[in-house]
């Protein structure tokens, strides 16, 4: 199984945005808003190798401090996480824009994975065309990643135009770029995650893990909740995936015991 194991650093603070973006869209990047110090040296004493940032919480520092936190811990910055709305034809620039920043800094540091999710839902309803729009706006981050040297990543999301199997299978069919799986959020949407790693598996090269409780709505540690993580293992194994795994979890109120049950499980499995 050649598999490196990171973790997304999401949990050790509360999730937002940065609020300047509410009126200037290039400064709505994702932010935990915690202590990335505390979370690089949790994450490493759990057993990952690597860390997954918000785009926000990866331009906070300059490539050299990053460089040096990521060096204090032994980690690799493996990916970088961003959103936007992609279907409105004016602001679509400035974020792209955003995105190049993210991009930038990720290559800069010698990172793999570009992973954004959106797709806007409309307050008056989804449209045939905002597919086509998200399509088209996908592939050009696809062309930010590739001109990089970094491989680009979809990442269907719950309350986006993209949640369960049948958003999946129609958003790919429009899109170059990669899939990048979340198990929590394709089941929470009423896919199996295996059997859509199985129907997709040429186009994932990374993976998000993590576990969901049904009621109450959570995402869980991958040792329990709803969801069977050990058929989506399966499932991996037989498409011979290879490469990064990412395990996050949003919010945890330990951060640190929560990394720990995942690592546990994983290494059991």
């Amino acid at each position: 199984m050649n598999w490196k194991f990171a973790y997304q650093a999401n949990c050790w603070g509360d999730l937002g945005g940065n609020a300047e973006g509410v009126t200037s869209i290039t400064k709505l990047h994702y932010r935990t808003f915690g202590d990335m110090d505390r979370a690089f040296a949790e994450i490493a004493a759990a057993g990952y190798e690597g860390v997954e940032l918000f785009d926000g919480n990866l331009l906070d520092y300059s490539a050299s401090e990053m460089r040096k936190m990521l060096a204090d811990n032994g980690l690799s910055l493996v990916a970088a996480y961003a959103g936007a709305n992609f279907i409105f034809d004016d602001v679509l620039p400035e974020e792209l824009q955003r995105i190049v920043q993210s991009a930038d800094r990720l290559a800069e540091l010698g990172g793999e994975h570009l992973v954004v999710g959106g797709g806007a839902k409309r307050y008056n309803g989804t449209v045939d065309t905002d597919y086509y729009r998200l399509g088209a706006a996908l592939d050009r981050v696809n062309d930010i990643g590739n001109s990089r040297g970094i491989e680009a990543h979809y990442h269907p999301h719950l309350s986006t135009i993209v949640e369960g199997p049948d958003d999946v299978s129609r958003i790919f069919k429009l899109t170059s770029i990669n899939f990048c799986p979340d198990t929590a959020h394709l089941a929470a949407a009423g896919g199996s995650p295996s059997d859509l790693i199985r129907e997709h598996a040429s186009r994932i090269t990374y993976v998000h893990l993590k576990g969901l409780q049904r009621d109450p709505f959570a995402f869980t540690p991958l040792d329990r909740g709803d969801v069977p993580t050990d058929e989506i293992l399966t499932a991996m194994r037989e498409v011979q995936f290879s490469g990064w795994v990412c395990t996050e979890l949003d919010a945890w109120d330990d951060p640190a015991e929560g990394a720990r049950l995942s690592m546990s499980y994983l290494r059991n499995h």
